[in-house]
């Protein structure tokens, strides 16, 4: 038996629950993670996660079975569940007009069009692919879904997570169902999952976060945003975390789906180059700074609602990547990316547990 099979790690509940060897989630990330990933970190004995939010239901289902047949390990489907907006072509206009200027630069018509991520909201289509799929968890940003469908959800044997970036938050989503919340500290990577209120001063880091969250509600708490060691990890589990989703850490893994572009840019970034911006989305996001978040952000009253903002930079983001640029690329990151390591999900997964474990040896917690 191996070291990690034997480790005896605090608050094992929530594992046992997951059907997890180790206290490690992987964080979905819609546009970087997928089969691959989701295998690789199951392999390890983590869980892994299939992002839906950008996929429709067929392609959710062809995802699923190629992942079951790669891993008997637990299954985690992500969704959105963000209320879409209400249609604003003022603002969608204003929007088009900041933007005009670069479409001149790179010699783009106003007609100009390319590919955008659509981002759809959980559903009755998607609750119907729950039901027929079964999987053991189902996992929510921006809130949760209708209480019609988040009990159908519950009603397939789905343990329910969500993300919460508040302790209001937090408190929610544990009163309307929630099986375990993910304390999303300001740290973190990609999306932020605010869904009470859209108002930034809210926002307060992991390690400031997590402990008030877990005195707050009494469901297991899952720590994420700026968790990229072992190190890290025990720090999380020190606050009263029972595990830890992991994001950022797995970018440079040959599994995750980012672009070249994307890769170069996080082996060069520093730990001041990132920032939270809306102009990629019409939704806070934290990702490393370029171009367009300097000069029409980061954060911008002109950006269409969510998720429209994305529509009229997709062609510039062609222009530029074909370029060799990412002036207009969404590169999500967390803070903390000094250091990350280009290897294999499963293998990586293995050593940030192997590091924890070591720390709470040294620590004389874990024996």
């Amino acid at each position: 038996m191996s070291t990690l099979q034997q480790a005896r790690w605090p608050r094992p509940e929530l594992m046992g629950q997951l059907g997890i060897e180790l206290p490690i989630l992987q964080a979905p990330m819609a546009g970087a993670g997928g089969v691959a990933l989701a295998a690789a970190v199951a392999a390890a004995g983590g869980m892994g996660a299939l992002p839906c939010a950008m996929l429709n239901s067929g392609q959710v289902l062809e995802q699923i079975g190629e992942l079951r047949e790669q891993t008997n390990g637990p299954v985690n489907l992500n969704f959105f569940c963000h209320q879409p907006a209400p249609a604003d072509p003022q603002r969608d206009n204003a929007w088009r007009r900041r933007l005009q200027p670069y479409y001149e630069e790179y010699g783009l018509t106003a007609d100009a069009a390319a590919a955008a991520p659509a981002r759809q909201p959980f559903n009755e289509t998607m609750c119907e692919l729950v039901e027929q799929t079964r999987p053991a968890v189902v996992s929510f940003h921006f809130g949760l879904p209708a209480g019609e469908l988040l009990a159908r959800v519950k009603d397939a044997g789905c343990l329910v997570i969500s993300s919460a970036t508040t302790v209001a938050e937090a408190q929610w989503l544990e009163q309307h169902g929630c099986d375990a919340v993910i304390a999303q500290g300001y740290e973190g990577g990609g999306h932020r999952g605010m869904f009470l209120s859209e108002d930034l001063s809210t926002q307060i880091g992991t390690m400031a976060l997590l402990p008030q969250v877990v005195d707050a509600v009494r469901c297991p708490v899952i720590a994420a945003g700026g968790i990229v060691d072992g190190r890290g990890i025990v720090a999380a589990l020190a606050l009263g975390a029972s595990a830890v989703q992991l994001g950022t850490v797995y970018l440079l893994s040959p599994q995750a789906q980012i672009s070249g572009l994307h890769r170069r840019e996080l082996q060069q970034a520093g730990d001041n180059h990132t920032a939270l911006t809306n102009v990629f989305s019409g939704r806070p996001a934290r990702g490393l700074m370029n171009r367009i978040m300097r000069e029409a952000g980061p954060i911008s009253d002109t950006a269409s609602h969510f998720p429209g903002a994305g529509v009229p930079l997709a062609p510039l983001k062609a222009e530029a990547e074909a370029a060799g640029r990412v002036d207009f690329s969404s590169l999500w990151s967390g803070q903390n990316n000094r250091g990350l390591r280009a290897l294999d999900a499963t293998q990586l997964t293995q050593q940030l547990a192997l590091e924890a474990l070591q720390c709470l040896q040294g620590l004389g917690v874990s024996r």
